[in-house]
């Protein structure tokens, strides 16, 4: 590349949108858990660009889907079906409760899809008045002003208007707090079995049981929002798989293509039917490309091997994570469970995630947060013991830095 060709970061502020504000190097190159920035330097990634990237960069299984499928066939329309996507559907209801399968293109269109078939079922099966949902603060959903709404945090959807109605939130983990307020108008509760975005929250073996058990007393369908935890994230296929409690209806994009653009929603057959022709979909949802690269994604992870391995690293991160305490005294607690951890900030260090997130890339670490108060892990999958092992010891330097 001859230098007057380079792309350079202020192009960003000069032809972009300036809802984002990315980092000043810009990556050109990954493989496995490694980038390299234009200066040709080196990154352990503990990112995998917020818990996608679940089989690192330019994994072999993935290229090949994607060179193979490229050479076959790109794009049809929903007006005919095609090989990859029966495929990947099938693969899909062989790993989860599922029967059947709907095809988006990410997080917040499978959620969509998610809540407007509970609505739909709602209206068929009871009448109008059953529409009210519930979700959690703190929880996050996509962007998209339905599934902006729902998810818990005003900031992302405050300013744009009227929101769409008949939406509740309550404090994620409060029993007492939904049974008090659920009712036969409730038509769905929507929720991350680990939130997110909100921090890494885990439910109470308590509140996960109740949520279900009121769901089925008021008629109300359960809507997991597994698109950061599904996959293999948490060590199971699905997080769901983990906490003895099934959905009726789940998400799922992120990682689920690996890295190229997908979403699904998964239900079953019974719900599926409220969904006629004519009453959703997708100009691209279930294009053959995605859908080739989805199901090596999926052949890879839902091996036990793979998913065996991802609670065995998560065991290495706690563990360095807990000698880096002992040295610095910077987090109050780790949690979440599998590859989707949040190292929670304590008393002094409150706020300043970001400050970790920006020493860490300066050392060659990409880390992210969750919030002001956690910073957050989700590598890759497969990442390997030793690009783990020279990850944490670029944090050790990062928080070297900042305790000086």
């Amino acid at each position: 590349m001859t230098i007057e060709n380079k792309v350079e970061r202020g192009l960003f502020d000069e032809v972009m949108v300036p809802c984002y504000n990315p980092m000043e190097m810009i990556p050109v190159k990954g493989e496995g858990a490694r980038v390299w920035d234009q200066e040709g330097k080196e990154y352990i990634d503990f990112a995998g660009g917020i818990a996608v990237s679940c089989l690192g960069h330019c994994h072999p299984a993935m290229v090949n889907a994607l060179t193979e499928q490229g050479n076959k066939l790109w794009h049809l329309s929903n007006v005919m079906t095609n090989e990859p996507a029966l495929r990947l559907a099938k693969k899909l209801t062989e790993v989860s409760f599922a029967e059947k399968v709907f095809f988006a293109n990410s997080g917040a269109e499978a959620n969509e899809a998610a809540l407007k078939l509970a609505r739909r079922y709602a209206a068929d099966q009871f009448g109008p008045e059953k529409s009210e949902i519930i979700a959690f603060k703190q929880g996050f959903h996509g962007r998209t002003f339905f599934t902006v709404t729902v998810g818990g945090q005003a900031a992302y959807s405050d300013g744009f208007g009227p929101k769409p109605g008949d939406v509740t939130h309550l404090p994620y983990n409060d029993v007492d707090a939904l049974r008090e307020h659920i009712s036969d108008r409730t038509c769905a509760i929507m929720m991350e079995p680990l939130q997110g975005e909100g921090g890494i929250i885990a439910p109470t073996d308590e509140f996960i049981q109740t949520v279900r058990e009121l769901c089925d007393k008021y008629n109300a369908l359960l809507i997991f929002d597994e698109v950061q935890t599904g996959n293999g994230r948490t060590g199971h296929f699905y997080a769901y798989q983990g906490l003895g409690v099934t959905p009726d209806i789940l998400s799922t994009a992120k990682s689920l293509g690996g890295g190229f653009p997908i979403g699904a929603m998964l239900t079953t057959t019974e719900l599926a039917q409220h969904l006629k022709v004519g009453t959703h979909g997708s100009t691209y949802g279930g294009n053959p490309l995605a859908c080739a690269v989805a199901e090596a994604v999926v052949d890879v992870v839902s091996q036990p091997e793979t998913l065996a391995g991802v609670a065995e690293r998560e065991a290495l991160f706690r563990e360095g994570l807990a000698k880096l305490n002992d040295k610095y005294q910077i987090f109050a607690e780790v949690r979440g469970k599998g590859l989707l951890l949040g190292a929670a900030l304590n008393d002094e260090w409150q706020g300043r995630a970001r400050d970790v997130l920006v020493a860490a890339g300066k050392e060659g670490l990409m880390v992210l947060v969750a919030g002001a108060n956690v910073v957050r892990f989700t590598p890759s999958l497969v990442i390997t013991k030793e690009e783990i092992q020279e990850g944490l010891s670029r944090l050790d330097k990062a928080l070297a830095t900042l305790t000086k």
